[in-house]
């Protein structure tokens, strides 16, 4: 299948802005089940210094914002081609070691929640284990859009009872290390069966499982990732994988507006 995305993020500041510059995480990963076969990024009004690829394995592109700008668009837009692998990513890659997905972050540290959370799952093998942990979490925090803060950790959306995706992959990723298996957030693109056009983009997650490799769950639909998925950006939970981060001067006031749209080709 060939999915085609465009994904534009606008900012408008009701003050001018004096200095900044920007991570953008938008352009696919190239693996054996997913190819890129075209992706571009253009920036108006900032300028694109460099991209690199991080210790993630995730495409990165830096971006300096022009002195008193009081609008930044970015627009990508590309092509991927992917194949079926049942969820499977496979082997471990890249220069961060395995064991760096067990490690707890301030967004998925282990609370009282989360071990209530674990305590209540069960599977003969560590791969039923994962699929139960995603289906009761999914049973226990109910997806509702905008009823959760970004800011949120694994243990505000279980002690709410409600979150998005982002609250889902944070409380899954939790239970997991709690567990001892090393797991990661992923952002990417979504296909949906209903609409082109979305407003953010799709958080799931991926546990390392002994003799496959990284295996997705995406807590919040309750699949396995498919042809429908297109990965971007891995990491520790989501400030790694956020499709923009970085620091700025000025620019008091800010208003964003996100528009993607995704279609099969």
């Amino acid at each position: 299948m060939q999915i085609e995305i465009h994904h534009s993020t606008r900012y408008r500041f009701a003050e001018p802005v004096t200095f900044a510059l920007q991570q953008i995480r938008k352009t696919p990963k190239s693996t054996p089940h997913q190819t890129v076969l075209d992706w571009t990024t253009e920036i108006t009004g900032g300028a694109k210094q460099l991209a690199f690829e991080d210790h993630h394995n995730n495409v990165v592109e830096l971006v300096s914002l022009e002195r008193d700008t009081r609008e930044v668009a970015v627009l990508s837009r590309g092509l991927v081609a992917l194949e079926d692998n049942h969820g499977i990513v496979g082997r471990h890659r890249g220069p961060a070691p395995l064991w760096l997905y067990r490690r707890h972050t301030p967004r998925t540290q282990p609370g009282a929640g989360v071990r209530e959370m674990v305590r209540g799952v069960q599977g003969e093998t560590t791969l039923d284990w994962l699929h139960a942990l995603s289906g009761q979490i999914r049973a226990a925090i109910a997806y509702e859009v905008g009823a959760s803060h970004p800011g949120w950790g694994a243990e505000e959306a279980i002690a709410a009872g409600r979150g998005v995706c982002q609250d889902h992959a944070h409380v899954f990723i939790a239970c997991a290390r709690l567990a001892e298996i090393p797991a990661r957030y992923v952002s990417g693109y979504l296909l949906l069966d209903d609409r082109p056009g979305q407003d953010a983009m799709h958080a799931w997650v991926e546990a390392h499982v002994e003799g496959l490799g990284w295996v997705g769950f995406d807590v919040s639909n309750g699949i396995a990732p498919d042809t429908r998925y297109v990965r971007v950006a891995t990491g520790l939970d989501y400030a790694d994988a956020a499709p923009v981060s970085g620091m700025r001067i000025g620019g008091a006031a800010e208003a964003l507006d996100v528009r993607i749209d995704v279609s099969q080709q």
